[in-house]
């Protein structure tokens, strides 16, 4: 897999807000570019599949609560080598109180429990996590 791709999770308090457009608008101005992308709602074992790495954390039910509640945005975003590095600092630091103006956190997030979008952290979770939601993507 080439580390010119990753993934990216318009949440579902990003589609509840009407905020999918800004966010995509933003990620296509950066000189990235959608290679798939998905509405739907994740379901429990694809949510407890995707936050596996959290299993034995003390917020992992309120993970996968929160992520299956109503509709995503899940897409496959290409660009240069460490394209997941572009989307991270685009998107901002977790807690929105913390991400800096002209992040998407930064700008339209409201607290840390919903912080409206979530990016691979690394080519090999976005590898990883691609499969996830895009096991027929090549």
């Amino acid at each position: 897999m080439s580390n010119g791709r990753t993934l990216v999770i318009c949440k579902p308090d990003a589609v509840e807000r009407g905020l999918v457009g800004e966010i995509i608008s933003r990620i296509e101005r950066r000189g990235l570019r959608l290679a798939a992308a998905e509405f739907k709602k994740i379901d429990q074992s694809l949510a407890q599949k995707h936050y596996a790495e959290h299993k034995d954390r003390p917020f992992f039910g309120e993970l996968v609560d929160f992520i299956t509640r109503s509709a995503s945005m899940i897409m496959i975003v290409e660009g240069p080598l460490d394209t997941w590095k572009i989307i991270r600092s685009t998107m901002g630091s977790t807690n929105p109180v913390e991400a800096a103006p002209g992040t998407i956190r930064g700008d339209l997030a409201l607290g840390i429990e919903e912080n409206l979008i979530h990016g691979s952290d690394s080519a090999e979770a976005a590898e990883r996590e691609i499969e996830i939601f895009f096991p027929n993507f090549k």
